[in-house]
């Protein structure tokens, strides 16, 4: 399929609905081929579902080796405590940097 640059603009769910059916689309910008758009061939050890899995992921594991991230639920935890902004006298909270009066 030949798609221009306004059917990319008007039409791209004809586009994308070729590509589905496993047609490469080629662009034409002036009458003239400037890219193809192929489909993505699914990966090959994905699960039932259609997702991969997670030792198929490239990051999985990235930080085995560090000590303070054995327990990863206990340190997300940590990370999603609220700041505490300490209080001025007479009760009234401090603004945090970056705000404007």
């Amino acid at each position: 399929m030949n798609a221009t640059i306004v059917d990319l603009r008007y039409r791209m769910k004809d586009v994308l609905r070729a590509i589905d059916r496993g047609e490469t689309v080629t662009v034409l910008y002036r009458g003239k081929p400037k890219a193809a758009l192929t489909p993505i061939a699914p990966p090959v050890a994905a699960s039932d579902t259609g997702a991969p899995g997670t030792a198929d992921q490239p990051l999985f594991g990235l930080w085995k080796d560090r000590d303070d991230l054995k327990d990863p639920a206990a340190w997300v935890r940590d990370l999603r405590q609220p700041r505490l902004v300490p209080r001025e006298p007479g009760g009234k909270r401090r603004r945090t940097a970056g705000k404007a009066k």
